[in-house]
């Protein structure tokens, strides 16, 4: 059995909206985060983490921002297309864990929620998914309330 690593990252910025896209789980807020998709940075973040893992690249290649078919897309679609590029590949999720950085909306009330969503997309238990966020004490641009950020870990096996 083979392990292998992967890191991502994603921000986006806030702009008009009533909601924002988390982990699959809509969550009201006073403003939506600009994007070519939903948005849905922490789904971005990860599918980074799962394609730098197993060395398929990254969200660019694959759901190119200029590429109108992924227009308003719903994110879970591109990780769940990313979980069965892996899968073909001979690779499985052992586990993952996500930093959502921001100060608002407020994360802790959805994390399980979160965890849900992404092990129903990812096929996976939630014991192998985390969510978990923090602010920036008001400092840089999160810390402003301008956008969020996402770092991802995820941790891969199979058979190489």
């Amino acid at each position: 059995m083979s392990f292998r690593i992967g890191q991502g990252l994603d921000v986006h910025a806030f702009t008009d909206g009533d909601h924002v896209m988390l982990c699959g789980v809509r969550l009201s807020n006073d403003r939506g985060l600009a994007a070519h998709s939903d948005g849905d940075v922490a789904i971005h973040a990860l599918c980074d983490a799962l394609l730098g893992a197993s060395a398929l690249g990254d969200i660019g290649q694959h759901f190119p921002p200029d590429d109108e078919q992924w227009r308003d897309a719903d994110s879970s679609v591109l990780l769940e297309t990313v979980r069965d590029l892996l899968s073909g590949q001979g690779w499985q999720l052992a586990n993952l864990d996500l930093t959502i950085v921001c100060e608002s909306p407020k994360i802790a009330p959805h994390v399980k929620v979160m965890r849900e969503s992404l092990a129903r997309m990812l096929g996976v238990p939630v014991g192998s998914v985390s969510v978990k966020a923090t602010t920036t004490e008001k400092l840089g641009f999160c810390g402003r309330g301008e956008g969020i950020t996402v770092l991802a870990v995820a941790l891969i096996q199979g058979d190489q």
